[in-house]
């Protein structure tokens, strides 16, 4: 039996391999969160629109998880804490690993790191 957990939809696949508000404006992003609750798939703190954030705010969706190769502790907005582990999502678990970070690729300034929070 799978334990439910208000916020977290296990059944939902992720929206895409990038983040979908980057990749409508051509954007580049640091490393991708996956939101529990419905998939969204929005670009981490450090890049320069921090969609995975807005998203948290905008929807009340309170967890996100890392969409990063070999990654998958999770994030709690609503209470500010990071956990090791937690239930296994839909596949995929993060974007192909040949997408590399940042991405994507040729987006990418060559100052990448002077855009960053």
């Amino acid at each position: 039996m799978t334990q439910e957990f208000e916020g977290i939809d296990i059944a939902v696949p992720p929206s895409g391999t990038g983040c979908v508000e980057c990749e409508a404006a051509q954007g580049w992003w640091v490393h991708l969160r996956r939101c529990a609750q419905c998939g969204h798939i929005g670009c981490c703190d450090t890049s320069p629109a921090q969609h995975a954030s807005l998203h948290a705010k905008d929807t009340g969706h309170p967890f996100i998880q890392s969409f990063e190769p070999g990654e998958d502790w999770y994030y709690n907005f609503t209470t500010e804490e990071m956990y090791g582990d937690g239930p296994e999502l839909t596949p995929p678990n993060s974007h192909p690993a040949d997408q590399g970070a940042p991405g994507p690729r040729n987006r990418v300034p060559a100052d990448w790191q002077a855009h960053i929070h």
